[in-house]
């Protein structure tokens, strides 16, 4: 946008709370099974994410407007945008403790108990996004804010990874959060989850020996953020008993999913080259994006992942668009969709990558074992 700084608004400004509906959707949940018996409603949280959103977003339109430069500073430093992200942290862990109690006590069936396994994990997934964004700043309660928004899905290693991990080595072979073209999402989970976890061990083990320090200590990141994850389940556990784990083991599980399936979409296939002696800057060329207006609202602008990239600390109200950079077919909310389904993934997805590098796959990040598949 060019607009001068004395008439431009924020015309999303009262949009934003609508990503604190997802965390509220467990209670309505509650309510309506109450009130009714039926425990079908526990799949509410699930139809909104995956179905009503992605039918909304595609109808929602694009915001492509940026907001003018010279008022980037004082919007960056308007502290109602970051109370929005703060807001989803007790609402996040309140669904928590209401979907053990249910577990424990609700007289759930099979069909209750899955709708709220997921209904949680979602939660808990789509809190990972508020967690993104509160970990990457300079402000020390924020960074803890992050760590406690990991807490359930026991993947408070995702603080140091993503943060010095994955924003370093980010679209190259050596990222595990980086996808390859021709790899499948359930081929790339595996690997992303166990190679985050290594990289985030091999950072903070690092960090500590080249202080020469113990790293068995509570300001080793990784023990501490898991630490959280041990105390909430304990307690958990110690209100409604051992019958509660299975639960808070699987709804994290499904949580973390969450997260490495926004991974594998936003990176696909894209590479930064070599230059002989490091590999090239990141720039907007190198991460997946959207415009699509509704499912940037939920996520804080997530999808305008290149500037994000760009600008790590830059807060969500303020990060741009640009031109120049990859776009997905849909926003995001469909795409998490797509991404389960690797046929179609592939229809949407190969051709656009290998179009984007003029049909040089060498210049590509690319699943070994699809290049000859690919190279046809």
């Amino acid at each position: 946008m060019s607009e001068n700084r004395s008439v431009w608004r924020d015309a999303r400004r009262y949009l934003w709370p609508s990503a604190i509906v997802v965390p509220l959707l467990p209670f309505v949940s509650y309510g309506i099974v109450t009130r009714t018996g039926l425990q079908g409603w526990w799949w509410l949280t699930p139809a909104v994410v995956f179905v009503v959103i992605p039918v909304i977003d595609i109808f929602g339109g694009d915001d492509v407007g940026n907001p003018p430069e010279d008022i980037a500073k004082a919007l960056q430093a308007d502290r109602y945008y970051r109370r929005l992200t703060y807001l989803y942290l007790p609402l996040q862990l309140g669904g928590l403790v209401l979907g053990a109690w249910q577990w424990a006590d609700g007289g759930l069936g099979w069909a209750g108990r899955l709708g709220l396994l997921v209904t949680i994990g979602a939660v808990n997934g789509i809190a990972i996004n508020a967690a993104h964004e509160l970990g990457h700043k300079r402000e020390s309660a924020e960074r803890w804010l992050s760590k406690i928004a990991l807490a359930p899905t026991g993947y408070g290693h995702f603080h140091v990874e993503h943060n010095r991990g994955h924003h370093t080595r980010v679209a190259t072979p050596e990222d595990p959060a980086s996808s390859r073209l021709g790899e499948s999402f359930w081929r790339f989970w595996p690997r992303t989850v166990l190679g985050s976890l290594r990289s985030a061990w091999h950072l903070e083990m690092s960090r500590f020996r080249l202080r020469h320090r113990n790293p068995w200590t509570v300001r080793n990141d990784v023990l501490n953020a898991w630490a959280m994850t041990v105390v909430l389940f304990v307690a958990l556990t110690a209100a409604y008993g051992i019958v509660v784990l299975p639960f808070l083991i699987l709804q994290a599980v499904i949580g973390f999913s969450f997260l490495e399936v926004v991974n594998y979409l936003e990176h696909y296939g894209l590479r930064r080259q070599w230059t002989g002696s490091r590999y090239e800057k990141v720039d907007e060329q190198h991460s997946w994006n959207s415009n699509r207006l509704i499912t940037n609202i939920f996520l804080y602008q997530l999808q305008r992942h290149s500037d994000h990239h760009a600008n790590p600390i830059r807060r969500y109200q303020i990060l741009r668009t640009f031109d120049t950079s990859p776009q997905l077919p849909a926003g995001y909310a469909t795409m998490i969709v797509v991404a389960l389904f690797p046929p179609l993934w592939r229809h949407l997805m190969d051709h656009r990558v290998i179009d984007h590098y003029g049909g040089d796959l060498s210049l590509a990040n690319v699943h070994e074992p699809a290049r000859v598949k690919m190279a046809r």
